[in-house]
């Protein structure tokens, strides 16, 4: 009897730990996502961007806010990255759920002069990254926030 019972607490335990398992085998990494974005950014893939952006994305900077994906890659993504490399970020917070991940933090960039014989300058500032799972169970980056200090001579 004593058998059987230790029995059916391991079968107890071990069912408990292998749904435990899935459940965090399923969660994505925000760091990982992230990583991707920087990743296309920094070699200047805008094609590769869109398919990381959600359909209803917001983009917010300062006064600018974008909505939609065509009007964030065409007003963020395509006006900027010609002019702004090697995107760094140091993230202060992060977290995840099954639906939902985020990292934030600070940021900084190299800005490319827009006159010739300018200064090559650097940006840094705040930053947010808000990813969502669609109905597709495909991890799409839903709103990113952008605050920045003005840009520095490097």
């Amino acid at each position: 009897m004593k058998s059987l019972l230790w029995i059916l607490s391991a079968t107890v335990l071990l069912t408990a730990s292998c749904t435990k398992t899935d459940e965090k085998d399923s969660a994505v990494n925000a760091q990982t996502l992230n990583q991707q974005f920087i990743s296309a950014w920094n070699s200047k893939n805008a094609i590769q961007l869109d398919t990381l952006f959600a359909d209803d994305v917001h983009f917010l900077q300062g006064e600018a806010h974008f909505q939609g994906k065509s009007e964030v890659s065409n007003r963020w993504v395509r006006e900027t990255m010609g002019t702004i490399s090697n995107l760094r970020t140091n993230v202060v917070s992060s977290g995840t759920d099954a639906q939902t991940a985020y990292e934030a933090g600070t940021y900084s960039v190299d800005v490319e002069p827009t006159t010739p014989g300018a200064p090559m300058g650097e940006g840094e500032g705040n930053f947010i990254l808000l990813w969502k799972k669609n109905p597709k169970g495909s991890w799409k980056l839903s709103y990113a926030q952008l605050e920045g200090l003005p840009v520095r001579v490097k």
